[in-house]
């Protein structure tokens, strides 16, 4: 089986290559796609819970949370590697993928002017196939850098988390 088939369960058993960093309620991953460079989704732990509101209240809570500190290290990742980097956009949808995720995506100076005020989701879908934006060694420095900036704000908050 290829662990995209089954992101929470790989990312539970140590197979998922995209994890970050395990943290309270979810997995920290960097998208399979990158062209939007740093782009980001937190996993729910639970495989089982479709939908944010299937959650009990303090574990809705603490996805938020976790969600927030995620979007935070992508935003400080990116913004101290490309001076281009403007904010950070978060999506709860679920319309695609039933189980509880979170995308989180570096928008940039450079995006075309017809997207650059639009959500992301109004690219062309040819962005997620395309052998050019995938995750690659190219993005190896991003990686560490939004790893080190989950680090930095876990141990601040006295959040422990698991890489």
């Amino acid at each position: 089986m290829d662990w995209r088939d089954d992101r929470i369960g790989s990312a539970a058993r140590g197979e998922n290559p995209t994890v970050l960093a395990e943290l309270t309620s979810g997995y920290a991953v960097i998208g399979d796609v990158q062209f939007l460079p740093g782009y980001c989704v937190l996993l729910g732990k639970d495989p089982n819970a479709t939908a944010l509101a299937e959650l009990p209240r303090a574990e809705r809570v603490q996805f938020l949370a976790d969600v927030d500190l995620l979007a935070t290290a992508v935003e400080r990742a990116c913004k101290n590697m490309d001076p281009s980097f403007r904010r950070v956009n978060i999506d709860i949808l679920g319309n695609a993928d039933s189980f509880v995720h979170a995308h989180v995506w570096p928008r940039y100076e450079w995006e075309s002017a017809e997207l650059i005020w639009r959500p992301v989701w109004l690219y062309d879908l040819a962005n997620w196939s395309d052998p050019g934006s995938r995750l690659g060694r190219q993005h190896d420095d991003l990686r560490a850098g939004i790893t080190r900036e989950l680090r930095s704000l876990a141990a601040a908050d006295d959040i422990r988390i698991t890489e």
